[in-house]
Parts: structure tokens; C-alpha cells; sequence
């Protein structure tokens, strides 16, 4: 049987602007494919902070604007987010399948994710979103519109929103299905359309579920044989960008642990993705979790690079 893959893309793989994203996921649709080549089942979540971001943004200067149009709420912001992204990727995987003479189809499936409405997060905001402003910029817009912006690792002040842990993917059985029938299924997109569950009733909330956990979440539930988490690096280092710096090859769940709590990994950045590493092999012991870039996925697959992380 072909070994299960839930990959999760990271900003890197989607880029900033529709017309970046464009180019961007051409790269990524080729990585992908060569997965699917190498008899991998693949399964794809993916990022969306930048994207729904700037679609929050622009709804929101439209309805204050002199012409006004009716306001967005933020989870709508995320399934438009899910719409246009999934586009772009299903459209790029697609024409590289066809390149490749490989029959197999490609959906988006736009995906609601259960959290809890009395998650702590919704009192803490953390989870990054937008472009990246300078501290003026974000001092002014937040005197202005009462959002919160935290430095986001040397970078620059991103405004940050709720980031719930992810509880159930409503539509998982229909993930399922279309897996089954060898569709390769794009879902979980910018981490899922956040809801809570209401007798019965979903209702949408305004923050993002970080995308890195509810692939986690997705490949646990689809008993994946791997999770693998798709970033700017080839592998994860503790002492990152200090003369002891020290790249991670194969480490358990003890390890990480120790690494953690010794405050190796940037919140805003490698710590999430660890995390749900982390989560996805306890639940599931089989498995293995990989961080790599994009451009080294194969390589990590076959074993060549990369930090896998094992229970």
C-alpha cells in the first residue's frame, strides 16, 4: 500500500501577492508531484496568515470606505483565503500531473475546524497575520482600529489574532473518501475556517487556527504514516544563528521536550511547528513527523536530510 503523506506548506511555498503566489506554487506544485511519483498518498494543508490578512484588510477599508460594502467577518475572510489559495495549488498540481502523464485529480475542499469558544486563546492573541509594519505604523493602526501587533522574529510588528487549538475537521469523512479514491486533496487551508459548535449548529469565530496543528490533527485522524511540515530550512537547530548552532537529524519526544523548555524555539516561528510534530506522533506512535524545506522535500522522504521527529 502506498504510505499516507499529510504535507504542510508553509509561507514560504505561497508568497505575499496573488501574482507571487502564482510563480511560487509552480515550485511547489513540482514538489508535490514528485511525492506522488515516489507512490505517496498525498494529503496537502497550508498556510494562509498573509492571505487572509490582506483579504481582512481590504474588506475592512471597503466598509469604511465613501462606497460602502457590507463587513466581512474574519472566518469569512478565511474561507475566501481557502478558495484562492486552493485555486492557485490545485490549478499548479494539476498542469505538473498532466506533465507528468500521471491520471489523478486534484480538489480543494473548503473545510471548517471545530475549536472550544472557551479556548484561553481568544484572550490572548497570538497568532500572526498581514504584512509586516514598522513599530510606528503599527502603534498608529492600533491606536486606530484596537488591534494588537507583537514583533514577529526580527522582522518587523504583524497584527495578531486568536489561535485556537484545533478539536474536530468537520468535513474529515469527505476527506477521507476522495483519498481513497486516489484524489490528491488540498484541505485544512490557513489551518481550517475556525467554528464552534452550537446545538447542533456550527458558527464561524474570528481567529486562525495555526496551520502546522490542524494538519497534525488531520494527519492523526487520517492515520497518515507521516506528517511532514514544509518551512524555510532544511532542518531544525537548537542554538539557531549562534557559534554553537547545532542541526537535529532524528529526535524523540523526551528531546524535544528538554529543547522546549530550555527556549530553543522562536514562538512566533519553529515552536508551533515542533509542537505539532509533537502532538501528531503521540497520536499516533507509528508515525514519523518531518520539518524540511520545500525544496528538499524528496530528499527528506528518502531519508537524506531533514529533522524527523519520532515518539
Amino acid at each position: 500500500m502506498a504510505k499516507r503523506v499529510v504535507v504542510a506548506l508553509g509561507g514560504n511555498a505561497l508568497g505575499n501577492s496573488p501574482e507571487e503566489q502564482l510563480q511560487l506554487v509552480k515550485n511547489t506544485a513540482k514538489s508535490i508531484v514528485d511525492m506522488i511519483k515516489e507512490g505517496y498518498e498525498v494529503i496537502i494543508g497550508h498556510g494562509n496568515g498573509p492571505q487572509v490578512g490582506m483579504i481582512n484588510l481590504a474588506m475592512d477599508y471597503a466598509a469604511n470606505g465613501e462606497v460602502k460594502t457590507p463587513y466581512m467577518p474574519f472566518a469569512e475572510c478565511g474561507a475566501m483565503s481557502q478558495g484562492y489559495i486552493g485555486y492557485h495549488l490545485q490549478q499548479a498540481i494539476r498542469e505538473e500531473l498532466q506533465a507528468q502523464n500521471i491520471k489523478k485529480g486534484v480538489v480543494t475542499l473548503v473545510t471548517q475546524v471545530v475549536v472550544d469558544k472557551n479556548d484561553p486563546a481568544f484572550t490572548n492573541p497570538t497568532k500572526p497575520i498581514g504584512m509586516f509594519y514598522s513599530k510606528e505604523e503599527a502603534d498608529k493602526i492600533a491606536a486606530e482600529k484596537g488591534f494588537t501587533f507583537v514583533e514577529d522574529a526580527g522582522r518587523g510588528y504583524r497584527r495578531v489574532v486568536p489561535s485556537p487549538l484545533p478539536k474536530k475537521i468537520v468535513e474529515l469523512e469527505e476527506v477521507e473518501t476522495l483519498v481513497n479514491n486516489g484524489t490528491v486533496v488540498i484541505t485544512v487551508g490557513g489551518g481550517g475556517i475556525p467554528v464552534i459548535e452550537e446545538n447542533g449548529h456550527y458558527k464561524g469565530v474570528d481567529s486562525v487556527i495555526d496551520k502546522d496543528k490542524s494538519s497534525s490533527k488531520l494527519a492523526a485522524d487520517l492515520k497518515a504514516d507521516m506528517l511532514v511540515i514544509l518551512t524555510a530550512v532544511d532542518k531544525v537547530y537548537i542554538n539557531y544563528n549562534k557559534p554553537d548552532q547545532k542541526e537535529l537529524d532524528v529526535i524523540n519526544t523526551e528531546e524535544v521536550k528538554k529543547y522546549i523548555d530550555e527556549g530553543h524555539f522562536a514562538k512566533g516561528s519553529m515552536l508551533p511547528k515542533i509542537e505539532a510534530c509533537v502532538e501528531y506522533v503521540k497520536n499516533n506512535k507509528n508515525g514519523q513527523a518531518i520539518i524540511t524545506s520545500l525544496q528538499n522535500a524528496g530528499s527528506a522522504l528518502a531519508g537524506n536530510t531533514g529533522t524527523v521527529i519520532k515518539f
